[in-house]
């Protein structure tokens, strides 16, 4: 159920929070997390479990169904693989602008599906829950007084997005070479024998 462009803006913001959050014990999923290299002396002990941040338990299971519906393992890694949930949490702990909708919206459909189907979100059957989610994701499907819900399945559409391709997972099905390539310390040049580097200036400087 992915889909909807991200404003290239918010993007910058969220990779910047992303990056900060790869020094936050758990997140060794993340692309922007260094790596462990055994042959190197610099092994970091075992990954400590991610701890949530920001959402209670009922609240942090609700965004990992979320999360798994939107972007679902069929046959290639999904949100759930890649630890979304983790991400989308420390964002909104990192994130004061997010928290009120992130949370207000997890109440929001909560209510919506107690009221539809007698029973919590995460509880629902799996079609119960595509059938909610398809009256927020799709504009022919709107009803009124489903405003408060779409703008909460936005939201964490887009967080879902940004969460999967800032992780290791995303970026290898991205194909990124950055990956293929890290260095414990930074390389000698080479070019020992023109340390000024003049046989790289334009002809006649």
């Amino acid at each position: 159920m992915a889909g909807q462009n991200i404003e290239r803006r918010e993007i910058l913001r969220v990779l910047s929070l992303a990056a900060a959050a790869s020094q936050f014990p758990g997140f060794e999923r993340w692309a922007f997390a260094c790596p462990q290299h055994p042959e190197s002396g610099l092994v970091k002990g075992p990954a400590a479990a991610y701890q949530r941040q920001f959402f209670t338990a009922d609240e942090y299971a609700l965004i990992e169904t979320l999360t798994d519906l939107i972007m679902p393992n069929d046959g290639t890694p999904g949100a759930k693989d890649a630890g979304v949930a983790e991400f989308i949490d420390f964002m909104t702990f990192s994130d004061p602008e997010i928290q009120f909708p992130m949370r207000y919206g997890a109440g929001w459909l909560d209510a919506r599906a107690r009221g539809l189907f007698n029973a919590a979100f995460v509880n629902l059957s799996k079609e119960q829950q595509t059938a909610l989610l398809r009256r927020l994701a799709y504009k022919n499907e709107y009803r009124e007084g489903d405003e408060d819900g779409r703008a909460f399945f936005k939201l964490i559409r887009e967080y879902t997005m940004m969460g999967f391709y800032t992780s290791r997972l995303g970026q290898v099905e991205l194909d990124n070479p950055n990956l293929k390539t890290h260095y414990d310390q930074m390389p000698d040049c080479p070019h020992a024998d023109d340390r000024d580097h003049k046989h790289l200036l334009p002809s006649g400087k």
